[in-house]
């Protein structure tokens, strides 16, 4: 059995409010192994991004275990930490945002070889900012344009290009194709597909768009109000969904046909507010099949078949 390259157990992200602590993601455990994609899915608020960060350590975890390559990254000083970002990217949402408006795409691909201190030589480092973007797919002839001069894809390929740049083991993907037109989105897919599958990265794809996140992640995690509610295969989430919440998503994927269309499940109720929560369900209020027992515990993460996992009272 192989060690997985990333193992979170137990992470938590609590932040400060008037009214008192807001768990952003509470209590997250799953491990990815190596060359696999971890897709995470779940609406806007349920903590998919602060997962992804935290895991980076952008932002401080309140508490957990995030052992990467076998190190607890979570307790690394700074200086180790630098040392060990070269092996953890991140690609943005927003493709222009993400980017310095006053650097070209020379400069900005550059940048993170230069702070890694890996090509100390200008002109070896100039030749492998044109490799970086002959894999991503940008022409050499756009090497000294900015950002404000390219559409939305060629930007997004900037992103990624970056990322690449200092030769990582493992990317976390946020929404990276949300802000992208349709038909540009299936072109980067397939460029990071193509990517992954040539220097066997590893990624998590964080997303709200189930029919993406089925034909690109390996295993598939729902979250819901900062709680992981079910974990298994793309395959089997998709055919066998457990917990209502996932039933519920996945019911409201478009299906381009009039007849024999499923039935599209609404949710109704109000959302359990996340900060200070009561050790109960936190889907009960918003839950058809809710019983007593939802509303004074909250389930436990547990392997209903073969690395299929759900935290749901009612499924056994």
């Amino acid at each position: 059995m192989s060690t997985p390259l990333l193992d979170v157990k137990n992470l938590k992200k609590y932040f400060k409010t008037p009214k008192g602590l807001l768990h952003a993601v509470d209590d997250v455990t799953f491990t990815i192994d190596a060359g696999k994609t971890l897709g995470i899915v779940g609406e806007s608020g349920c903590g998919k991004t602060t997962a992804g960060r935290a895991i980076l350590r952008l932002i401080e975890p309140t508490g957990g275990e995030i052992n990467f390559d076998g190190v607890d990254i979570a307790r690394l000083k700074k200086k180790e930490l630098l040392q060990m970002r070269r092996h953890m990217q991140l690609i943005f949402q927003d493709p222009f945002s993400s980017l310095n408006p006053r650097k070209t795409i020379l400069q900005t691909i550059e940048e993170p070889i230069i702070l890694a201190k890996l090509i100390p030589d200008k002109d070896k480092r100039f030749m492998r900012v044109l490799e970086l973007m002959e894999t991503v797919g940008l022409a050499e002839r756009l090497i000294n344009a900015y950002p404000h001069e390219l559409d939305g894809g060629r930007r997004q390929r900037i992103g990624i290009a970056r990322a690449l740049a200092v030769e990582p083991k493992f990317i976390v993907c946020d929404e990276p194709v949300s802000a992208l037109d349709v038909s540009i989105q299936a072109q980067i897919l397939n460029l990071m597909k193509q990517i992954q599958r040539n220097s066997n990265l590893t990624y998590i794809f964080i997303t709200h768009d189930l029919s993406v996140v089925n034909h690109f992640s390996d295993d598939i995690i729902v979250m819901y109000l900062g709680r992981l509610v079910e974990k298994a295969p793309a395959e089997e989430l998709f055919s066998k969904p457990l917990h209502p919440y996932t039933k519920a998503l996945l019911s409201a994927i478009p299906v381009p046909r009039i007849r024999n269309r499923p039935e599209r499940i609404l949710l109704k109720g109000e959302i359990t507010s996340p900060i200070a929560p009561e050790p109960i369900c936190r889907f009960a209020g918003r839950c058809d099949s809710c019983e007593q027992i939802c509303n004074e515990s909250e389930p436990p993460l547990v392997e209903i078949s073969p690395n299929h996992f759900v935290a749901c009272h009612l499924v056994k």
